[in-house]
């Protein structure tokens, strides 16, 4: 009997043979890229970045009209996506608080990672960390030590890992006329006219800036660039692992400054063809931020003809990050593995560019807070899919775990994006808030965009920080501040009390402690 059964399984699986990859777990390839703004895409309309690998991905899948990042700095925007928490309830308000930060409990809860790896997901991460490190036993990357004993798990990881591989692809030689060093590679530059050394005929070896004061043409191949090195980290990874379910991050560190781009992507977009931002030159009148990023110390940021090549570089920069990800995704197609897997792609925050004539990001302005999103799955969401809801990174943990069809219960602050892509969700994605905590009420510290309006205001009812209301299908560029001293500003308070409203019952489901301060505070002021 037993053999009789044995030889019946035999022929129905050499008829109906098993697909092992069809019934594969659904594979996450997360890409997330530093600094991209929402309107640095092709897709979005920009007239002049080409970006024809991440359109194909947006047609392919939903891409977000509305995403915002939890808030506009590194560490505590990563912290949030992770583990869908909100800022104030992983702690993680500042970028010292990532990495071994001890003085007090911070990102407590499980990340996706964590969480895949407990239901049979092999990870790997590559790239930069900004987060609590402890995190980080998951990922089962070949290698995580550089050769001078540092992990890629602590500050500044990627930078050793990256110099043994430049070490041994593209030594280091001496510095020539004209040239000088790029303090992130140390390796060879020609800085532009936005750099801090460009009036300076040889570079002192003390002479240590901050990555965003560096501009200008890496002398680096583009074989042997950071993104090169990152993506193909990332290819190899793909390759490994398609045979078992997989999770795969990678985290590309540009377009993040210091902006030194290699040929051909350096000239790529010529800057005395590029456009300044509109906004350069806003007075800054009735504003919270006429101080920030350093705007009245820096001003070749609002320098007309300066900022030109700034735009040029960051363009050329997402361009090699489209080149390199249209060989990601041709490396997913050549493994079999396409079809079955889950690709996000977004960014932490944003790059001011210019706009207000700032740098960074670290402020609620749209090219600070407003980020790119797009979501494919090929087997649960439909091509051509556009979601205009607002949303907030804070959303994918939830999102992760829904389209991987993870059991279980476990905390989060978001909520799954399947019911906005699918248009079954009608509450969802009526507002979006990002938050900003980093030095207390001295600045703006929620963000609530609703309906094209766009408020911003410190979390206590004592702070004299200035409140702010913009009507963005009127004033897209930010530059018409509808309250503080402006004498109209009593027509608002009705549209000022509805985002208040709304502002009150995100601040009450996420428990804040900020809930009274914001109930209290009079903004629309006699």
């Amino acid at each position: 009997m037993r053999q009789t059964i044995f030889f019946l399984l035999t022929i129905v699986g050499l008829i109906f043979p098993v697909n092992s990859k069809a019934q594969q777990k659904k594979n996450l390839l997360f890409i997330i890229v530093d600094q991209q703004r929402s309107d640095a895409l092709s897709f979005a309309g920009n007239k002049v970045l080409k970006t024809p690998n991440l359109d194909r991905l947006a047609k392919e899948g939903a891409y977000f009209r509305n995403a915002y990042t939890p808030m506009a700095v590194c560490g505590p925007a990563r912290s949030s996506i992770l583990t869908g928490m909100t800022v104030e309830n992983t702690g993680v308000n500042t970028n010292d608080k990532t990495y071994f930060y001890d003085k007090e409990p911070v990102m407590t809860s499980l990340t996706f990672d964590e969480i895949l790896a407990k239901n049979g997901y092999h990870s790997e991460y590559y790239g930069k960390w900004h987060s609590m490190t402890n995190h980080t036993k998951v990922y089962k990357n070949p290698k995580k030590v550089a050769s001078n004993g540092k992990s890629m798990f602590e500050h500044g990881g990627q930078s050793h890992m990256y110099a043994d591989y430049l070490n041994k692809n593209y030594p280091k030689r001496k510095l020539k006329k004209g040239e000088h060093l790029d303090k992130f590679t140390n390796r060879a530059y020609i800085p532009n006219q936005m750099d801090i050394n460009y009036n300076l005929e040889y570079q002192h070896s003390d002479n240590k800036q901050s990555q965003p004061n560096y501009h200008g043409k890496s002398l680096i191949p583009k074989e042997h660039t950071l993104t090169a090195y990152q993506a193909k980290q990332t290819i190899n990874a793909i390759e490994r692992l398609k045979d078992k379910p997989f999770n795969i991050t990678v985290s590309f560190h540009f377009p993040h400054a210091p902006m030194i781009v290699s040929e051909p992507y350096y000239s790529k977009y010529p800057a005395k063809d590029m456009e300044p931002p509109v906004s350069i030159n806003d007075s800054m009148k009735n504003n919270p931020y006429s101080n920030a990023n350093g705007r009245k110390q820096l001003t070749s940021f609002a320098d007309k003809e300066k900022i030109k090549h700034m735009i040029s570089e960051y363009y050329g920069l997402i361009s090699e990050l489209d080149d390199w990800l249209g060989k990601i995704f041709k490396k997913l197609d050549e493994e079999g593995v396409a079809e079955n897997t889950l690709i996000i792609y977004t960014s932490d925050h944003g790059e001011m560019l210019g706009a207000h004539g700032m740098r960074e990001k670290n402020v609620f302005y749209e090219e600070s807070s407003h980020i790119p999103l797009i979501i494919k799955d090929p087997q649960s969401i439909k091509p051509k899919t556009r979601v205009d809801g607002y949303v907030s990174t804070i959303d994918l943990f939830s999102t992760i775990l829904d389209y991987l069809k993870i059991e279980g219960t476990y905390p989060s602050d978001g909520k799954s994006l399947r019911g906005l892509i699918e248009g079954t969700d009608r509450k969802h994605g009526k507002y979006v808030v990002t938050e900003w905590d980093y030095r207390g009420d001295v600045s703006p510290n929620y963000m609530i965009v609703k309906d094209g309006w766009k408020m911003y205001i410190p979390k206590t009812s004592t702070s004299n920080v200035i409140d702010v209301l913009y009507n963005l299908k009127e004033d897209p560029y930010e530059m018409n501040n509808l309250l503080g001293n402006n004498p109209d500003r009593f027509k608002y308070q009705e549209k000022v009390e509805e985002l208040r409203s709304d502002l009150l019952e995100w601040l009450k489901k996420n428990k804040s402690k900020n809930y009274q301060g914001v109930k209290d505070r009079i903004i629309v002021k006699s």
